[in-house]
């Protein structure tokens, strides 16, 4: 009984990818308060809630307690990634911030990315070391979920 008191409940506020994640998002927050006020309605709007989805996603997919849900989660973040660091090469295309904010900006979004393939690598291996655990309805986990692992490598 001692040792389950030791061990302490781990929030996904806790999560390194959480972290690298929640920064990011801040510094997209504060490169969106000075894009073009034309761009309010199209751009910023778009990059906010990119920014947010990948914060959202992963204590989301924290939450869900099912491995396939987790993963499923993790993967939507890397899209909402991705597709920002797309959106910080349109602020680069249009001239709209000095290029080493955005250089900044884009390390900070590749460095997420190298965490949260981690932490897919992570929830993936979970599965491989205990496939047992993952059953469901007489249907091996693998079977049910491998297209959930078709691609998570990811050269940085």
């Amino acid at each position: 009984m001692e040792q389950l008191q030791d061990k302490k409940f781990q929030s996904f506020e806790d999560l390194e990818v959480y972290k690298a994640a929640r920064s990011f998002r801040k510094g997209i927050y504060s490169l969106c308060r000075s894009l073009p006020q034309f761009e309010k309605f199209a751009l910023v709007t778009q990059m906010r809630r990119a920014a947010i989805s990948i914060t959202n996603n992963i204590a989301e997919g924290h939450g869900r307690y099912h491995l396939p849900d987790q993963i499923r989660f993790a993967l939507q973040t890397r899209g909402s990634l991705r597709e920002l660091i797309d959106d910080l090469n349109i602020c680069a295309d249009e001239k709209y911030v000095p290029p080493e904010q955005l250089g900044k900006l884009k390390e900070a979004g590749w460095n997420v990315l190298k965490i949260l393939n981690g932490w897919i690598r992570y929830l993936r291996d979970k599965r491989i070391q205990n496939p047992a655990a993952f059953k469901d309805e007489g249907t091996s986990y693998a079977a049910k979920h491998d297209a959930l692992f078709d691609d998570f490598s990811d050269p940085i």
